[in-house]
């Protein structure tokens, strides 16, 4: 079965760094697909990847992240004002955060009118037991 799990960005505007990248994986290991309203600073998303990194293992294969954030290069005058202002306003909640297990997630392709998000089963490991 298929979990998106949206994450509003006030449940983790009040956690520490750490605390936001350990709650955001722990999702990501329950084979969860978290969306994010907004998104990771920067050093947050490298120490996301790191963290991820060295949590792999035979169960756990990684995460796939993406990452929307509206652009402002192609507005003009008044609009580009309002995008500067609110993002000025609302900091990291602007956009959109994708983050998902390897294992489940094959690929995200992102282009200005829409989001894909291919999936594949996950497969469970099966456990034969030795005949004595």
């Amino acid at each position: 079965m298929l979990t998106l799990q949206f994450v509003p960005y006030s449940s983790i505007a009040d956690l520490s760094s750490i605390g936001r990248i350990k709650k955001l994986l722990k999702m990501a290991k329950e084979d969860k697909i978290v969306l994010l309203e907004g998104r990771l600073r920067k050093e947050e998303e490298a120490e996301l990847i790191k963290t991820t990194m060295e949590e792999i293992d035979d169960e756990f294969k990684g995460i796939e992240l993406a990452v929307i954030d509206p652009e402002t290069s192609n507005q003009k005058g008044l609009d580009k004002f309002r995008a500067i202002l609110a993002k000025t306003l609302l900091g990291d909640r602007q956009g959109m955060t994708i983050i998902g297990p390897a294992s489940i997630i094959k690929e995200i392709k992102l282009d200005p009118n829409k989001i894909q998000l291919f999936t594949q089963e996950a497969q469970k490991k099966i456990t034969k037991k030795k005949k004595k």
